[in-house]
């Protein structure tokens, strides 16, 4: 397996690093004067579209359609379901007037799409022919974030939050809906050769009119725990609050069975996140804004040679749908060039200079390793496509070894402080399933229980209880989180 060439600063100083690497290439400025609010710049828009495209390949052909619900909910459909607006209640942005005129229904800019969906939902359901029903839509979400912001990862506008909503006949069919939604949601984590922990929210910390929710957590290079998405089974909690009914097969009537699930742009951080290094950003080559950047060494007497050699490449490699540029900035030298495009994480850079013209040959640089090789300059576009698949290969095997050695087994709340208090990650231990005792643990270690891994099979002896000393009914998992 490769490895970044350094990562020393990228792991010692994380949220240093996120905070400089973000702002210099720039991808988000978060100078916009609303806190908890940022931009996303060309360079970071790039980025964000080919992420949300993955996210729409993956729904689309599961059967999921886009659709575009308005921003505003009024306060009566915030309201229909109690366990729902009780938790976010506190989050709510609220509109009040139109100009200088009181509304008569206050209007809550959406924290999440429930309330806003399901009252749709209620006219376009009425026979079981209408199932099942599912959507998706890519929007902005706000909520009134109390503690300390922090860019992508914790905002009071997400301007990137995927949501899918889906209706069933039955509860099996539900269920295997959300089974189907772990599915899609590990795919789009794969696809950008993320780790993660799948893992069933303990009953306290479940979606709010949930009957249950599956989480996928990674870990970023602070061994703190991100979470990049969840997949909720709602039952019929919303149906009944807005009376969401069809007609079955034999004439009765019944409720339907819904589920929901979301990621938001905490996925745009952990990319940038994982990956990186002290060089700057690593993308997977799917990915990347810049898929090969083209450098020329120009001598004197001999530019002209070279640059029209590497329009030549890039032209070629555009032809053949790969991102390509060229970098003819006459004010800047080949290493400052090779640092911006280090830095912006372009998977392959491509150096020609005079002797390579002689030769025949290119000059390939794989970004994930800082490797050189030499290529015959007309069997460039199979080498590049080698690379990028290595480059892809090494990332995914990289993260998941990353993640895999800060998931630790324990037994005793002693080896819990110390390690996260040392390097972090997720730690696993036998637990009661006492809800009171699961609660005090948590304030016990200053961490957050993440839940029971999920699908993992059966467990053996557990032994006790690793904070009451009972006998343990399932393995937790506890990690201090963003």
């Amino acid at each position: 397996m490769h490895k970044s060439p350094e990562r020393k600063v990228w792991s010692e100083n994380y949220s240093e690093w996120f905070r400089k690497i973000i702002a210099d290439i720039p991808v988000y400025d978060t100078r916009y004067p609303v806190k908890g609010t940022a931009v996303w710049t060309p360079f970071g828009f790039k980025i964000r579209k080919a992420v949300t495209q993955i996210m729409r390949d993956e729904l689309e052909k599961t059967g999921h359609e886009e659709v575009l619900f308005p921003l505003l909910i009024p306060d009566y459909m915030l309201n229909k379901e109690g366990e729902h607006i009780k938790s976010f209640e506190s989050e709510v942005f609220w509109v009040t007037h139109g100009g200088t005129t009181p509304l008569d229904v206050k209007l809550a800019l959406r924290p999440t799409s429930e309330t806003a969906i399901y009252p749709m939902f209620k006219l376009w359901i009425s026979a079981y022919t209408d199932l099942p029903l599912k959507i998706f839509q890519i929007v902005n979400v706000f909520r009134y974030e109390t503690k300390a912001t922090r860019p992508m990862i914790r905002v009071r506008e997400v301007s990137t939050f995927n949501e899918a909503h889906t209706a069933h006949a039955t509860r099996e069919e539900a269920e295997a809906q959300v089974a189907q939604g772990v599915e899609i949601y590990s795919r789009i984590f794969s696809r950008l050769k993320l780790p993660f922990a799948k893992s069933v929210r303990p009953d306290w910390d479940k979606f709010p009119g949930a009957v249950y929710s599956i989480a996928f957590d990674t870990i970023l290079p602070d061994g703190k725990v991100l979470q990049m998405g969840t997949v909720h089974f709602l039952g019929q909690g919303f149906a009944k609050a807005f009376d969401i009914k069809f007609m079955k097969a034999d004439g009765e009537y019944g409720y339907v069975w819904q589920n929901c699930y979301g990621i938001s742009e905490r996925l745009i951080a952990a990319l940038l996140s994982i990956h990186g290094d002290d060089h700057g950003l690593v993308f997977p080559s799917s990915v990347a804004p810049v898929q090969v950047a083209i450098v020329p060494i120009v001598y004197k007497g001999k530019e002209e040679e070279v640059m029209k050699k590497c329009r030549e490449v890039r032209d070629g490699l555009e032809s053949k749908g790969i991102r390509a540029i060229l970098d003819d900035r006459k004010e800047l030298t080949p290493g400052n060039k090779y640092f911006t495009w280090e830095q912006r994480g372009a998977p392959v850079r491509v150096e020609i200079g005079p002797r390579d013209l002689e030769a025949g040959t290119v000059v390939l640089v794989r970004r994930d390793t800082l490797e050189k090789l030499v290529a015959k300059a007309d069997t460039i576009y199979e080498e590049i496509t080698k690379l990028f698949a290595a480059v892809d290969s090494n990332l995914e095997e990289r993260s998941r070894a990353w993640m895999a050695e800060r998931i630790t087994q324990v037994n005793s709340l002693e080896e819990v402080r110390k390690k996260l208090d040392g390097q972090g990650g997720i730690l696993e231990a036998p637990w009661c399933g006492s809800r009171e005792c699961g609660e005090g643990l948590e304030v016990k270690v200053d961490a957050r229980i993440l839940g029971i891994p999920y699908n993992e099979g059966a467990e053996g002896e557990l032994g006790k209880c690793i904070n009451c000393d009972k006998k343990a009914e399932k393995r937790i998992r506890i990690a201090r989180s963003y």
